[in-house]
């Protein structure tokens, strides 16, 4: 099965200091893979770095594919075109993502038009049947981003992300602004969009919390002081996690709830 994502001996540096420190980590065409770690780990890091959005500062060696595509290296105009088409984002805040003077319907429509070329009733069709498949009524197209609850902005940040049908979605940290029953809802659609159809989108989904993203995630890769020190299957690392740091994470978590799969 092709990959989604490789990342291959990915070091990060600012100046002297390493933030990733060589790194492997390869989610497959349609996998949902968590990569979990406390602040300062590297996780949010490594995202930028498969977006090609750190700094000019950063210096990033090894290799970084989507979807066949390397990231390292590439060209301004060529990582343009790679974010929204090959690779979009989720993060943890969709009243900052969303543009608040702008309706709904038009936002959505951006990716629509501008990646799959629809344009006049196709455009408007499309754009209201995303909204309907993650649970949103047709009236949210003529609704702007203040006007909605924080989960039904989540949504709406998803549906962007997703209508240009993206070979990788990354999500990092999109449900810790959101109370518990809205955050198990948009964890599960996060999951059901990225296995619809022929183009099975792959899904990587950034956390420090390993009990939020095992709901949804078949394996797990767990940073810190950015090196990756364990990966595995979800129901392994659970059940019988090998690296003392590992090990803290998934006690923490059965103190706060029963965590899927752990012994």
């Amino acid at each position: 099965m092709p990959a989604g994502l490789t990342i291959a001996d990915m070091t990060v540096r600012f100046g002297a200091q390493v933030v990733v420190d060589g790194i492997d980590l390869t989610v497959a065409q349609g996998e949902a893979v968590g990569l979990i770690g406390g602040s300062g780990s590297g996780k949010t890091t490594t995202a930028l770095a498969v977006l090609g959005l750190l700094p000019a500062t950063a210096r990033v060696t090894g290799s970084i594919t989507v979807a066949g595509g390397e990231v390292v290296g590439a060209r301004a105009r060529d990582l343009r075109r790679l974010r929204g088409r090959q690779v979009s984002f989720v993060g943890q805040d969709a009243l900052t993502a969303l543009h608040p003077l702008m309706t709904v319907g038009r936002q959505v429509a951006i990716p629509l038009r501008r990646h799959r070329g629809l344009s006049g009733r196709a455009l408007i069709m499309a754009t209201a049947a995303l909204l309907e498949q993650v649970g949103l009524p047709a009236r949210t197209l003529r609704a702007y981003p203040a006007q909605l609850s924080g989960g039904q902005r989540q949504r709406v940040a998803i549906v962007f992300a997703m209508a240009s049908r993206p070979a990788l979605l990354i999500a990092d940290e999109p449900t810790s602004a959101l109370d518990t029953t809205t955050q198990a809802g948009v964890l599960d659609l996060l999951r059901s969009l990225s296995m619809r159809g022929e183009h099975r989108t792959s899904l990587l989904l950034i956390s420090h919390d390993i009990a939020v993203v095992s709901q949804v995630c078949a394996r797990l890769v767990i940073m810190r002081q950015g090196r990756v020190v364990e990966q595995g299957a979800t129901t392994r690392v659970l059940g019988g996690p090998t690296h003392p740091y590992t090990r803290e994470l998934v006690a923490a978590a059965r103190a706060l709830t029963a965590v899927p799969g752990a012994a």
